[in-house]
């Protein structure tokens, strides 16, 4: 990839001077999987000894999708009989607190305790290896199936099964599942639940088609409680993440001129916040969703420090700009109207990025 640099302009929040470094865009992927890439992933699996290890591996900081995707599937492998089912994630082994009770976490083990040379890997909601940390290695090493619905999926890994028509990897995840003859009970149902009320903004978002709904009905019809589900995933935080919430509020700027017109806002938290108010990093995945109502801005962002000049960046917009573009440019991915990307440098420099890729026709 193309390595660039953004002039540092001395914000706050991390040292001045720093670039932001921007990558090649990869090529997007325009259609799902074919027949014959169902038919290889369905092969894949059922090939393998009931004894052999399978190995699933999600994104780092993974979210409501990623594990939820990742949960549900390695459940459905072990009710076909698979004997070593093992989940992980690199980095450290902590789940979100929204995401502590979804079943299946027994799965779960450290990235360190991950087996090195697993029979097969399935890897979901991951648009490239470079969201795989350590972990990218165990796809030389095994035959392996990418679960995703990025459409700037790299296509990486053995058999791909990407659908940047579903609304989220658990779509992919699901159909998967019924293709090997997998039924859903209560606890794969729950985890596919998360994953798709999370990656529709609690089924707010465009991608909410009438197949969602209906894919949502058969989970339900499991028997979960979907009220409870949504207190848990998007209507609990500590007072902390309130107060937190609060000053990044505090903070926001807004740029009526940027999009042409369309309008940015635009506020960042760092990790002394997260310290300060005693907080995990995953509160502030609810973050954008606080700045999104800004009515004169269609492009809304949020900027986390996750290192002394590292930043995972989140995007959304409204409908008038094609985020993902954007997230593309600048080394990450995404979709039309929610895309994230890793900024190098300061706050005010990767928020200069942004408004730059935002002129760009």
């Amino acid at each position: 990839m193309r390595p660039a640099t953004v002039p540092a302009t001395g914000a706050a929040g991390a040292p001045a001077g720093a670039p932001v470094v921007l990558e090649s865009p990869p090529e997007p992927v325009l259609a799902g999987p074919t027949e014959r890439e169902w038919s290889a992933a369905v092969a894949a699996v059922l090939a393998q000894p009931r004894d052999a290890a399978l190995l699933l591996i999600c994104h780092v900081n993974p979210d409501g999708d990623a594990l939820g995707s990742m949960l549900g599937f390695g459940q459905g492998l072990c009710r076909l009989g698979f004997t070593r089912v093992v989940c992980t994630f690199p980095g450290p082994p902590e789940v979100p607190e929204p995401f502590a009770a979804l079943p299946g976490l027994e799965l779960l083990v450290p990235e360190a305790q991950a087996p090195a040379e697993p029979a097969l890997v399935l890897c979901f909601d991951a648009a490239s290896e470079s969201r795989l940390g350590g972990l990218r290695d165990r796809l030389d090493r095994s035959p392996s199936i990418v679960l995703d619905h990025h459409a700037s999926n790299t296509r990486f890994g053995g058999v791909h099964l990407v659908d940047p028509t579903a609304a989220a990897t658990s779509v992919v995840a699901e159909h998967l599942l019924a293709r090997l003859g997998v039924p859903l009970d209560r606890d794969i149902a729950e985890c596919l639940y998360v994953a798709l009320a999370t990656d529709t903004g609690s089924f707010k978002f465009d991608m909410t088609t009438p197949a969602v709904h209906e894919l949502a009905a058969r989970l339900l019809a499991t028997g979960l409680a979907p009220a409870e589900i949504a207190r848990r995933v998007f209507d609990t935080r500590p007072f902390g993440a309130v107060r937190l919430y609060g000053e990044a509020l505090g903070r926001a700027q807004l740029d009526p001129t940027a999009a042409g017109g369309l309008g940015l806002v635009w506020t960042y938290a760092t990790q002394a916040d997260l310290a300060r108010h005693g907080q995990r990093p995953y509160v502030l995945e609810g973050l954008i969703d606080a700045i999104r109502p800004a009515a004169e801005a269609d492009v809304s962002c949020v900027i986390k420090q996750t290192g002394p000049a590292e930043w995972a960046v989140s995007l959304r917009s409204k409908g008038g700009v094609d985020v993902s573009r954007v997230a593309v440019a600048l080394g990450g991915g995404g979709h039309r109207l929610a895309a994230g990307f890793t900024g190098r440098g300061t706050a005010d420099e990767v928020a200069a990025a942004v408004r730059a890729q935002l002129a760009t026709p």
